[in-house]
């Protein structure tokens, strides 16, 4: 329910389900469970979405996230599970630091910054990275749409079509590469399908009547908490 929600309405709400997946799994598998559930609340977003993205910001992205997953990939073949969750727990960390900098810069500083030709080629290799290494990839993914002051709906859509393609170009990298796809994970994701669904809905009914301000709020709260259980747990 929570990854549905974070799909098609709250945004971030689903990085908590990160640190409980990670627990209950172990850091390094749980990606593959995680992964398939993201795919199928990806779908219902870009569904519902499929008119009100913007494409300018999804193409300003992808090129170096491309680099970000191959980069993710090839470092997860040498590390351990702590190490890893430790990965997961810092790609998070990160974010959380550039929101609060972001919410207490000048509106001017912050579009000099948002301006720079670094500034989106840096943030998909960030989140290309965040998203291999864990799925961990919404902290980042949301300091970026609130400093391009997007309109939450705006927000959510663009933010939706840009993970649902970096989720796709992952499937056969964990399936072949990482081995941690599996038919039990699958049997597992089938099963949650049907609350994947009633989150998408909870999600569209909620974006639909919060205010701006409550939205980006809670998105930054949400951040704060996902990081502070990933260290805990």
């Amino acid at each position: 329910m929570l990854i549905g929600i974070s799909k098609t309405g709250i945004q971030n709400i689903g990085t908590l389900t990160v640190p409980i997946f990670a627990l209950l799994f172990g850091a390094k598998y749980s990606t593959g469970i995680v992964l398939i559930l993201l795919c199928f609340a990806d779908l219902i977003a870009v569904i519902y979405y499929r008119k009100k993205f913007l494409w300018n910001e999804v193409k300003n992205l992808l090129p170096l996230a491309f680099v970000g997953l191959v980069t993710g990939l090839l470092l997860g073949n040498y590390i351990d599970d702590k190490t890893f969750k430790i990965c997961i727990g810092a790609c998070i960390i990160v974010g959380v630091f550039i929101m609060l900098w972001m919410e207490k810069s000048s509106l001017q500083k912050q579009t000099a910054l948002t301006n720079k030709k670094w500034y989106s080629p840096l943030f998909g290799f960030i989140l290309g990275f965040s998203t291999m290494i864990g799925n961990a990839a919404g902290p980042a993914l949301s300091v970026y749409m609130l400093s391009k002051h997007l309109d939450k709906i705006t927000f959510a859509a663009t933010s939706a079509w840009f993970i649902f393609i970096l989720n796709l170009s992952k499937i056969p990298l964990q399936v072949f590469v990482w081995n941690n796809i599996s038919w039990s994970g699958i049997i597992l994701n089938l099963m949650a399908i049907p609350f994947i669904l009633l989150g998408g809905i909870i999600g569209i009914k909620i974006i639909k009547i919060l205010p701006e301000k409550t939205f980006r709020h809670i998105i930054i709260s949400l951040v704060i908490i996902a990081s502070i259980l990933l260290i805990v747990l």
